[in-house]
């Protein structure tokens, strides 16, 4: 077997393939992108015209059915392989895959049979096609496609109605193989079969030829029933080209004899006296090296290699950009999970790292929303905090009250210490509510960019719907503990705040009192005695709410600054660094049954799964031995 027959094998173990994992009808572009590239042959021909015994001349046996009128209703798509000398023959069909039939007899009542449950018992015919693979070492590796027959007779059907049938069937049947006849697909041989004894001009083969052929290019004249011509007349006008020229060269047949084919006559036989016949032939005898059946066959084969030679490159292109596209579509989907607890573990932890490593980034600014947590410590804590009724708690009304119930029943001697404790005390307590509000919103945030995350990590986490929902229920709960801790550490800096009061700030008090002041001074220039002051008056009162309200002040840049730091300590950090730590921790503890509820998976995800899977092992074997044969560079 040479290299290219090798090759051509190939293409046809490839479709046959195809056709096993049911991609021929259009589901996979990819495929039909494929095919597209390579030829096969067409079988177009009227009634009659000897179409079926071409094909099986070029098989070598008996296998197709025969009657009157149509009997191919439907287009046979009949792969050939060569096998080595010496192995059985059988054939296969596509519709029942692995079953071998070694008697021919069978497979010509099997198609009788498929036949019928698509058409029924009547002369209609479908585009649905037949596929049909022969193995056998006496044919070359071919793909041909027999069209029912052409015919301007209504049989048991409406002339309109069988017109109308035929004028779409052709091109249905042939885009359903991803086979198409037409300028834009160059790539199907149209082996146009007509009878001698009619007149060319007439034959109907032709005519549909030039219809989707105009230029010839792909189109091999048959010439059959030579030795049924009139005696004293011959086809030379036409074998040589001078009745009706095609591009490539016309093949004269002679078909087995109606009482041959009565008499079982085998095709070796046949073949055998087809050969005698050309070659004592006083007409053709100067051509019998390139005329029958078999010649027909090799002229058909090595035009195919020239063909496929030229398409190589583009079938690999193809294939390879198929298969970029199906391990794109399992990363996608995701690969098989393994069935021991080991491996499950692993990828439950490999899908907890990919949904922090995103997290994180979006804590980090590589993502979006990590932002909003900056603008509740430079927007929304500020505003907080200039919220405060800090006016309404300093007013004059409430300081003398404040004051006078710290004095009880003996008023104060120098500075109503105890009232400014209880007014600084009731001040900074107003605290408590923005700094729990801080925590509150960076926890919202924090809840939302965990949501986020799980959704950007849907293309791992999708397959596991249980694995995904424990993943955010065990965030929540740990964004829960960190909101906790980050209450009690803001609560603890306002009441630290409460605890101690910066004694500095109050012993300057007196000072910028008397700086205040307007002293008289003596004729030596010493200050004279301060003034007694009225520790009664509505402007001793207005003076120790401004005091308060100074430190109070003070305190307020320090919170400003110091919430921050605690609810990123407590909460932002502690998310960034061990968010899923104590999922980790009753993860190890679970055994395999445990672990695989969590990698529930889609059943119908699983089956998607494996079909890609198919689908890439067969290009990727088809890339590997279309790559080892030896002249393809």
């Amino acid at each position: 077997m040479t290299t290219m027959e090798s090759l051509i094998g190939l293409v046809n173990r490839i479709q046959m393939a195809c056709t096993a994992l049911g991609d021929y009808g259009g589901g996979d572009n990819s495929f039909s992108s494929l095919w597209d590239e390579l030829p096969s042959v067409a079988v177009v021909g009227g009634q009659s015209s000897g179409k079926s015994s071409v094909l099986e001349s070029i098989v070598g046996r008996d296998f197709l059915p025969r009657g009157s009128g149509i009997v191919t209703r439907r287009p046979l798509v009949l792969q050939l392989h060569k096998t080595e000398e010496g192995q059985q023959e059988y054939a296969e069909f596509g519709h029942l895959p692995r079953r071998r039939f070694t008697d021919f007899t069978l497979v010509r009542r099997e198609i009788q049979d498929e036949t019928d449950r698509v058409t029924g018992k009547t002369k209609q015919i479908s585009p649905v096609p037949i596929h049909l693979s022969i193995y056998s070492p006496n044919v070359v590796n071919l793909t041909l496609i027999d069209l029912p027959g052409l015919t301007k007779v209504a049989v048991g059907i409406s002339l309109r109605v069988l017109s109308k049938t035929l004028k779409t069937w052709f091109n249905l049947t042939l885009q359903s193989m991803f086979i198409i006849v037409n300028s834009s697909r160059p790539n199907c041989i149209i082996l146009a079969i007509s009878p001698a004894n009619q007149d060319i001009a007439t034959s109907d083969a032709i005519k549909l030829s030039r219809e989707v052929d105009p230029t010839g290019e792909r189109t091999f004249g048959v010439l059959t029933k030579l030795d049924l011509m009139d005696k004293g007349t011959n086809a030379l006008d036409v074998l040589e080209g001078r009745a009706y020229r095609l591009q490539h060269p016309w093949v004269g047949i002679v078909n087995r004899s109606q009482a041959d084919i009565n008499k079982n006559v085998d095709m070796i036989y046949a073949r055998r006296k087809e050969r005698e016949y050309f070659a004592s032939s006083p007409d053709y005898g100067h051509l019998a090296s390139k005329m029958g059946s078999e010649y027909l066959a090799k002229l058909l084969s090595k035009h195919l290699e020239s063909v496929i030679r030229a398409k190589i490159p583009g079938i690999i292109s193809v294939i390879n950009k198929s298969i970029d596209e199906l391990e794109s579509e399992m990363d996608h989907l995701g690969r098989p999970i393994a069935v021991d607890a080991g491996a499950q573990l692993y990828t439950i932890l490999e899908l907890c790292r990919a949904f922090d490593k995103i997290f994180k980034e979006h804590l980090d600014g590589g993502r979006p929303g990590g932002d909003r947590i900056y603008g509740v410590f430079d927007n929304q804590l500020p505003a907080a905090l200039r919220k405060l009724p800090f006016d309404r708690h300093l007013s004059i009304q409430n300081v003398r009250k404040v004051v006078s119930e710290a004095d009880g029943y003996q008023p104060h001697l120098i500075a109503p210490e105890q009232g400014y404790r209880r007014l600084i005390e009731g001040a900074l307590n107003y605290f408590r509510g923005p700094a729990e509000a801080s925590v509150d919103a960076v926890h919202f945030v924090l809840k939302e960019l965990v949501r986020n995350s799980v959704g950007e990590c849907q293309q791992e986490l999708k397959r596991f719907p249980s694995l995904q929902s424990a993943i955010a229920v065990a965030s929540y709960e740990a964004l829960e503990k960190f909101r906790d801790e980050g209450r009690k550490t803001v609560l603890r800096l306002v009441d630290m705040e409460s605890s101690y009061l910066t004694v500095d700030f109050f012993r300057k008090l007196p000072q910028e009192v008397e700086k205040g002041g307007n002293p008289a001074t003596t004729k030596g220039g010493n200050p004279a005695a301060t003034p007694a002051v009225d520790r009664y008056a509505e402007g001793h009162f207005r003076r120790i709410g401004s005091n308060v309200s100074s430190y109070v002040n003070m305190v307020t840049d320090t919170l400003r600054n110091t919430i921050p730091k605690a609810v990123v300590y407590c909460q932002v950090k502690e998310a960034k660094q061990s968010l899923l730590n104590h999922f980790y921790i009753q993860i190890g503890k679970k055994e395999g049954k445990a672990l695989a509820e969590l990698l529930d998976e889609d059943p119908a995800l699983m089956e998607k799964r494996v079909q890609c899977a198919k689908r890439l092992e067969l290009y990727k074997k088809a890339r590997d031995e279309i790559e080892s044969v030896s002249w393809v560079r």
